[in-house]
């Protein structure tokens, strides 16, 4: 049986994953905080027939004869380089401008760590995220505040009726890992932390390597439309080679069975 055969259908597999992580970008294109995910490809292990530097008696094969076995997909990792910037004027929105996560509390009582700055108050002021998670460490607003002010360094300030001087009333904190890489997506623009990408570390905003903290906006997917088009294109041409080259052994298999002595 040819070996093409088996090579081709690696190639196959490899690029569907290829197209259905392409896909899952672009899907995630206009949400909040979304890092785009890359995939990376391994060549699988050779059949040696002839290995290089094999003494002919005359001389060293300066060259071998290798076949490979195909592909295989090795990593689907994402990639944290800063979106870009929307400007909303909302009060509760609140963008990243460097590295670093908000810390929110899941209902088993574990942290989860987000990029995604759209809060929003609930009944009795507390800040929570879309799903109405909590944001850590806990900020809750008075109920006669008239506006909120966050700063760059992430302190929470708030203006009172009758009360020029604003009041302090929380403070904006951000964890950041060194792999970020290794986190585990749970969905929900959430994750978590493993073994690979280290315990958190957190910080003040503007500080210790930590990015500040941009009140009014929110932080925009970064995904690339262009260069993902550009990426389903070679990946739909890949396929298609790659199933013309399992057709093409095919049609010599069937050349071989017709053959008669």
């Amino acid at each position: 049986m040819m070996r093409s055969l088996y090579i081709s259908s690696t190639g196959l597999g490899a690029q569907q994953l290829s197209v259905e992580v392409i896909s899952n970008n672009l899907a995630n294109v206009s949400t909040i905080g979304f890092k785009r995910s890359r995939h990376e490809f391994q060549d699988l292990f050779y059949q040696t027939i002839k290995s290089a530097g094999t003494n002919t008696g005359i001389t060293l094969l300066p060259v071998g004869i290798q076949i490979g076995s195909g592909v295989r997909p090795v990593t689907v990792h994402r990639t944290f380089e800063q979106g870009d910037f929307e400007p909303t004027g909302r009060q509760f929105d609140i963008a990243i401008e460097g590295e670093g996560f908000f810390q929110v509390s899941l209902p088993d009582g574990s942290i989860a760590y987000t990029r995604a700055g759209s809060f929003k108050p609930d009944n009795e002021g507390a800040v929570l995220t879309s799903e109405g998670l909590p944001l850590l460490p806990a900020i809750v607003i008075p109920p006669e505040t008239k506006t909120i002010n966050v700063s760059r360094s992430g302190l929470v300030s708030i203006e009172l009726p009758g009360n020029p001087i604003p009041a302090v009333i929380g403070q904006v904190e951000l964890a950041r890992f060194i792999n970020p890489s290794g986190l585990s997506s749970l969905g929900k623009n959430l994750y978590q932390p493993t073994a690979a990408s280290g315990a958190a570390v957190v910080g003040l905003p503007g500080l210790e390597n930590f990015g500040a903290t941009l009140q009014g906006y929110i932080e925009r997917s970064n995904v690339n439309i262009a260069e993902e088009m550009v990426n389903m294109i070679v990946a739909q041409r890949a396929y298609e080679l790659n199933a013309r080259a399992i057709q093409t052994s095919d049609e010599m298999l069937a050349v071989v069975n017709t053959l008669k002595r």
